[in-house]
């Protein structure tokens, strides 16, 4: 197996991961089983998976409600305390919308952006479908890869295996894709956005689909684009557009601080992580501790 230790003792397939499309399909798809398993473990299923419950209406808050079931939204706006109530359970359909555009092929590690979404979306649809979620999967760049939510475990490897090929001529369509989403989901859902977010107008889908839906964003980093670079004045083309510009070497190119910032004050779950370090654990804590219902929905 390419992917893994011969040794009695194999380590965590995280410490070993290649470029998913440098696999075979059942090499891919045993790393993905590794990965899923090291995600679920120590994890709550209904922390991740969403409570299943379809919410139904707002009520004043009674002593001994629960402050997780807080409606934060109706009572800042009127100025007294009210609670959410949920109808039957239901399973909560997951969509992962994985970023494919040219800037997430652009790195300067081994494992590009690209790379780490392509493990990270299989990951989390593995683990999801595992705990009875249906799974959808959405291409965030222009090749047109649609899964409607599925627990058909050959759905999703299907869905997945364009996804591993990582083209530097393609275009970002994240904002359309989750704006086309958020009008088609039948019902509340958990989105799961994996991208650089570099599209102009992906913070303003993120916001509206929010309003609705439980959505999760995971913010992928390389190295060169966490502060300034050492250099004088440079001339630089950016991935998708084609575009050239000119800048200096003390420009910031990225501020993850004020983009955290504006999820969250939407409801918005956030997590960044860095192609450059371990992700594994960041990923875990994040799903098992972030809400059970994410702050828009409602």
């Amino acid at each position: 197996m390419p992917m893994l230790s011969s040794a009695t003792t194999m380590p965590s397939a995280t410490t070993l991961l290649r470029p998913p499309d440098e696999l075979a399909r059942g090499d891919f798809e045993l790393v993905v089983r590794r990965l899923a398993d090291d995600l679920a473990f120590g994890m709550d299923a209904s922390r991740f998976v969403g409570s299943g419950l379809e919410y139904a209406q707002s009520r004043p808050y009674a002593p001994g409600d629960p402050v997780k079931m807080m409606d934060w939204r109706i009572t800042a706006r009127l100025g007294k305390p009210f609670v959410k109530e949920y109808d039957s359970p239901k399973r909560t359909s997951v969509f992962i919308v994985v970023d494919t555009s040219a800037s997430m092929g652009v790195s300067s590690t081994a494992l590009t952006k690209h790379d780490l979404a392509v493990w990270i979306a299989a990951a989390i649809g593995l683990l999801a479908q595992r705990r009875m979620s249906p799974v959808g999967v959405i291409g965030g760049g222009e090749r047109e890869i649609l899964l409607n939510p599925s627990l058909n475990r050959g759905d999703l490897w299907q869905a997945l295996d364009p996804l591993r090929a990582v083209s530097l001529k393609e275009g970002t369509r994240l904002a359309a894709r989750l704006s086309d989403l958020d009008v088609h989901a039948r019902r509340s859902s958990i989105f799961v956005i994996i991208s650089d977010l570099h599209d102009p107008d992906a913070l303003a889908a993120l916001r509206h689909a929010a309003q609705k839906h439980d959505c999760m964003a995971i913010h992928l980093l390389d190295p060169a684009e966490r502060g300034r670079l050492r250099a004088g004045f440079f001339r630089g083309r950016e991935a998708e557009s084609g575009r050239t510009f000119l800048a200096h070497g003390r420009s910031v190119w990225d501020r993850p601080s004020v983009v955290a910032s504006d999820l969250a004050g939407c409801g918005v779950s956030y997590l960044r992580l860095q192609t450059d370090l371990a992700f594994m654990a960041p990923l875990r804590h994040f799903l098992s501790n972030r809400p059970a219902m994410g702050g828009g929905r409602g």
